[in-house]
Formats: structure tokens, sequence, C-alpha cells
């Protein structure tokens, strides 16, 4: 599987990507998800975003990720925001993490990265019994004129066309967006699904957030330096001065409770 270095937009990776929604820690906690006094594994954590939202409701949660650049953010947006959270330098295969000792283990924006046989012995080994691994997927939705506009320019730039990223492009039928063989994976390898729900928001850019956003994602973070700065002026360029815009997203949720 190809990987996609996130390290070379890491600035504007740290700037577009804390577009979680609010709702989704109130979705977890009615859910019966708590996460006051549990030790909690964030695993390719990025920047930190969804590791952040996790340490207010006052979880001991360390974030893993195996870029030194997107670490670095972590590192900064703790200083500056008075966060006191561990971010180590390890993979979903290899996170260096003792043996059974998280309550939950989370996974935000990152399972098509994994090699997922190995990130599921990895999930099993760091987690207590009956442990809990949550897998969350979130994006923007076609159908706006600016996604469809950038959709249009950035065809001229992606030689192999704006196809799914990582495993979610071997994928011939997915289930909210996730890849149905995903879930055959998990459940024999004593993963139970406990919960599988879709949170709809909406998210208001101006032109040059958006562009950020669109520079933080797959399509052009795979991009050599110059292909992509080219895309992102013709991005730019091709878009309205209008004050803002209105962009609808949708945020998938898995819970899963391990059995063994």
């Amino acid at each position: 599987m190809e990987h996609i270095d996130f390290g070379q937009v890491a600035k504007s990776y740290a700037k577009a990507r804390e577009d979680i929604p609010v709702s989704l820690m109130d979705s977890l906690y009615v859910r019966g998800i708590f996460l006051d006094g549990k030790k909690v594994a964030d695993i390719g954590c990025g920047t930190g975003s969804l590791t952040r939202k996790i340490a207010m409701r006052k979880a001991d949660v360390t974030g893993i990720d195996p870029s030194k650049e997107l670490l670095q953010h972590a590192v900064e947006l703790n200083k500056s925001k008075n966060y006191t959270i561990p971010y180590l330098h390890g993979t979903s295969e290899n996170t260096g993490l003792d043996d059974s000792q998280f309550d939950i283990v989370t996974v935000m924006r990152a399972w098509h990265w994994f090699d997922r046989e190995k990130a599921i012995a990895e999930m099993k080994r760091v987690l207590k019994a009956k442990g809990t691994l949550i897998v969350i997927d979130s994006g923007f939705l076609a159908g706006s004129s600016v996604v469809e506009k950038t959709f249009e320019v950035l065809t001229k730039y992606v030689s192999d066309g704006l196809k799914p990223a990582g495993a979610k492009a071997e994928s011939s039928q997915r289930i909210n967006g996730f890849p149905a063989e995903w879930f055959h994976e998990w459940q024999s390898n004593g993963f139970e699904l406990r919960d599988f729900y879709k949170l709809n928001y909406n998210i208001t850019f101006t032109k040059d957030t958006w562009v950020e956003r669109v520079e933080s994602i797959s399509w052009l973070a795979g991009l050599v330096k110059d292909v992509r700065n080219k895309a992102l002026k013709d991005l730019t360029e091709s878009l309205s001065d209008q004050e803002t815009f209105v962009i609808p997203h949708e945020c998938n949720v898995c819970i899963l409770r391990l059995q063994e």
C-alpha cells in the first residue's frame, strides 16, 4: 500500500485538521464511553486534534504517530494550549506501548493507512481485557459548488485520479465510508461491534482556510512540492472571493469491544 508523507505538509495539516465536530465527544458519552480517568492511546494522532479533545475529558491519553514532523506540531500545540500530553514516535503496528495497559484505543482518519492485520494484533496487545477500540473517519462531502470546483482543478494534477485514500481505494464495497471487509477483520479477530453511526455537520471556510484544508489531504500531500504548489495556486485562482464557504461534512464512528 502507498504511504503518504504528511510531514511535508505539516503546517497546513496542523491548521486544517482541527475540524472535529463538537458532537463527537458527546456522542461517545451517550453511548457509554466515559473518558474521565481512563487510560487512552490515540494511534495515528497526527498533530493531536483528537488527542486534545480526549485530554479535555480528563483521560490519561498518549498520542502515537509515525511522522516526527506532525508530532513536533503536536508538542508545540501542547505548549501553546497548556497541555501535558505525551506524544511518542511509533506506528500502529509497533506502538512501543506496554502490554494490556489501555482502556481505550482511538484511531481517527488513519485506519486506511495501517497494515491492518498487524495493527489489529497491536491493538489487542496494548488493550486491557474487554478494552474498547474506537475507529473514526470524517471528511467533506461532494456536491457543493466549492468541492466540485476543487475536484475539477485537482484532477488535472493527480495523474491516477482522485481515488479514496489508502486501503479505501482497494475496497469494492463501503458502509458509511468504511470498507465492508474491515468489519469482518475486526470481528474475526475478537472485536465485537458495539455501535456504528454517522454524524453530519458543517464547517465554514474562507478561501484561504479551504485551500489549506485541501493541501492537507492525501491527493496533494503525495505530490512533489512544485506540482503541489502549482495545483494550490490554480485552485486559489479558480475559487470565488466570497467571504465564506459552508462545506457539509460527515463523521463515521465505529465502537468495538475486545472479547478476549
